[in-house]
């Protein structure tokens, strides 16, 4: 699958059309920071976890004349991503550390604060925008189960953490030792994140980019996957980037699903979570066209991509509309319109 996928995206501009969908339904304000100041960074630490591995990001640092106001412009950003701009839950926070990732496209910054009253912490990241990503994030708040908090303000993308546990660090330590696991919800829910992914063509949802929410019922416990990297939102043109189930890595997650589920069982999971979709896309259906209309008329991939993608999917759902369609937002809209769920 690897070879499927591009090293290195290219980031897409947001467009007028786009940024005017991001102002009407108040995804874009004006921050006190951005991604571009963080940039000026003058010194960096290699950050490792506390079994002493390296996590491949870096503590930066600034020089004493700029820290103090970039300290406090991140901290007016995350009351306005926390508390709409309330400015009276910002006494006790404080910058308790801004790290940069130093692996993979984007480059993002991670900006932990912390409340000094109780010790206790939140994180939000600072990344440079790229329309696709955002796509993806806004596709995420409107069509999963999932709210995305994220803002946008010219360059700059501010982004909310998703707590959970990574897919990768599940599988080591999860899978095979926890006695409380159960192997059926589990399997269940991956085969409606990988309908859900197909569905608004959200690619490389291997292991290392989705975590795993588990809430803890009264009988047992309930699984949820949530995507965290939307980097590869409609852009790839193989069919298989937007299908979960083809990622080795995701490889014992699928293993129960043919331990546990019969296809009976996988079709039905997917119907209800094509059922889902249909009701999210009435009840979102004014945002919902709104986004379509603008992601339909911007560049998201290479010409390439689009006509080798739409091939693919015209075979995949026998219906020749793909083909004749000019970019990826085209393509999204189409797989949409495939979520009616047939009967019988």
């Amino acid at each position: 699958m690897a070879k499927l996928i591009e090293q290195k995206k290219r980031a897409y501009a947001i467009t007028d059309r786009f940024r005017d969908y991001l102002v009407r339904f108040n995804r874009s304000t004006r921050l006190p920071v951005a991604y571009a100041d963080l940039l000026r960074h003058t010194s960096s630490v290699a950050l490792y976890d506390k079994h002493g591995d390296d996590t491949l990001w870096s503590t930066v640092g600034f020089d004493a004349g700029s820290r103090g106001e970039i300290d406090r412009g991140l901290i007016q950003i995350y009351a306005i991503l926390r508390a709409d701009g309330d400015a009276s839950v910002m006494e006790h926070l404080q910058v308790d550390r801004i790290d940069l990732c130093l692996y993979g496209n984007t480059k993002p910054f991670r900006v932990r604060i912390l409340n000094t009253l109780n010790d206790n912490f939140d994180y939000f990241y600072v990344k440079h925008a790229d329309a696709s990503r955002i796509y993806g994030l806004e596709l995420e708040h409107v069509l999963s189960p999932n709210r995305i908090g994220f803002l946008v303000d010219g360059e700059t993308l501010i982004e909310e953490h998703i707590y959970g546990i990574p897919g990768d660090m599940f599988i080591t330590k999860n899978l095979g030792k926890d006695e409380e696991l159960n192997e059926v919800r589990l399997a269940k829910e991956f085969v409606k994140f990988n309908e859900r992914c197909f569905l608004r063509l959200l690619g490389d949802m291997h292991s290392a980019n989705f975590v795993i929410d588990i809430t803890v019922d009264f009988e047992e416990n309930m699984y949820r996957m949530r995507s965290i990297d939307f980097d590869q939102q409609s852009y790839e043109g193989r069919k298989q980037v937007y299908l979960p189930q083809y990622f080795k890595e995701n490889n014992p997650i699928i293993q129960l699903g043919m331990k546990h589920l019969t296809w009976e069982s996988v079709r039905q999971y997917q119907h209800e979570e094509r059922a889902l979709t249909q009701r999210r896309m009435r009840s979102s259906a004014v945002r919902l066209n709104h986004l379509l209309e603008a992601m339909a008329c911007d560049e998201l991939a290479p010409t390439d991509h689009v006509k080798s993608l739409g091939q693919e999917l015209a075979e995949h759902h026998a219906q020749t509309a793909f083909t004749h369609a000019k970019t990826m937002g085209e393509l999204v809209r189409l797989s949409l319109a495939t979520a009616t769920v047939k009967k019988g």
